[in-house]
């Protein structure tokens, strides 16, 4: 199957650190490729895969400083993918709404994953305008706000088998892995670590949007004792850091259409401690993988219940549900069946 996928251009695939969109892409493909399919990749010069690259721009625009306006590129890599649609078989956005309008006037086939949240009032006319346009959601609860919308599926995401694995460290910290952001809860993070008497490592960035709040509300509290900021880190840095966590905790406030770093955690063998928002109750096995909490009493409550989960069990649970293959093959049966619904006749494709 000839598969174009289309990734925003902020970050390289995969990125260089911080970025969940972009890392999913790029396992994505990288899965399709492994399983005999003929890839190309639309995406910042800077990416690395095995796929065919198209540059849509020299650097990632996080890194390119000299990019003031990224919707003219976005606009522009969407019009150069429609031109070459024909080459394809099936054309794969990951660019929320921008492809919806051109895309919707060529024949080949193509269908848009949603990365982002879809609550806010102004989405509702776009996707009651677009009402046909095939979109894939990355969660059940990213879907409620737009229950009208055309959802050929949902398909968890994923990450390749073996890039984390349990490390033999001792469990000594709870950790906070992501983005620095009101709506993550890191205050709410430390304030369970100090109730329980345990450090709390954080390994998180933060975005230049995210700054002020930074400065004036986080970064007083990276003085309390226990407390260790570590920054940004790498997938290579993650197994360490999440195997040496007794558990990872997301005292998130707000409807997350999938927290990455819960799938991240699980793939160490390392239980998840998360409130009750967003995709939390469809990745967390409450009692099995982790708890689900409502606040931060609940989650304080949870920890002295963390010794009688298994870890082994957590890495199992993982390799079942959350793994890049299991995500690459759920694409392909939701590419099959638009291929299937689009031609009039019968096609041969290369599988």
């Amino acid at each position: 199957m000839r598969i174009a996928q289309v990734s925003p251009l902020t970050e390289a695939v995969p990125p260089k650190l911080y970025g969940g969109t972009e890392r999913v892409i790029s396992w994505l493909t990288e899965e399709l490729v492994a399983l005999g399919h003929d890839v190309t990749l639309f995406a910042s010069g800077d990416s690395v895969t095995v796929a065919r690259l198209e540059a849509m721009w020299p650097r990632s625009l996080r890194l390119d400083g000299s990019v003031r306006d990224p919707n003219a590129l976005h606009m522009m890599m969407v019009e150069q993918v429609c031109r070459r649609a024909k080459d394809f078989d099936l054309l794969h956005f990951h660019l929320d709404y921008y492809p919806f309008s051109v895309m919707s006037r060529q024949p080949v086939p193509f269908l848009t994953t949603l990365h982002g949240r879809l609550d806010l009032p102004e989405h509702q006319p776009v996707f009651s305008t677009f009402s046909s346009v095939p979109l894939v959601s990355i969660s059940n609860s990213q879907r409620r706000p737009v229950p009208g919308a055309n959802w050929i599926g949902t398909v968890h995401h994923g990450l390749p088998e073996n890039l984390l694995t349990p490390e033999p460290v001792d469990h000594s910290y709870l950790a906070f892995l992501g983005r620095i952001s009101p709506e993550k809860g890191i205050d709410r993070a430390i304030r369970i670590a100090r109730r329980c008497g345990l450090p709390l490592k954080i390994a998180a960035k933060v975005d230049a949007a995210d700054q002020d709040y930074f400065d004036e509300v986080i970064h007083p509290l990276l003085s309390k004792p226990r407390v260790d900021f570590i920054g940004e880190i790498t997938d290579l840095q993650k197994s360490n850091f999440l195997s040496g966590a007794i558990a990872l905790v997301l005292p998130i406030d707000w409807p997350e259409p999938f927290g990455l770093a819960m799938i991240e955690a699980m793939a160490c063998g390392t239980p998840v401690i998360a409130f009750n928002r967003g995709s939390v109750p469809e990745v967390i096995d409450d009692g099995l993988t982790g708890f689900i909490v409502e606040d931060e009493t609940s989650a304080v409550g949870a920890i002295p219940q963390l010794p009688r989960l298994s870890r082994a069990a957590i890495r199992k649970r993982f390799e079942e549900r959350f793994t890049a293959r299991r995500m690459a093959e759920q694409y392909l049966g939701l590419y099959r069946d638009l291929m299937a619904e689009s031609s009039p006749w019968p096609r041969i494709v290369s599988l």
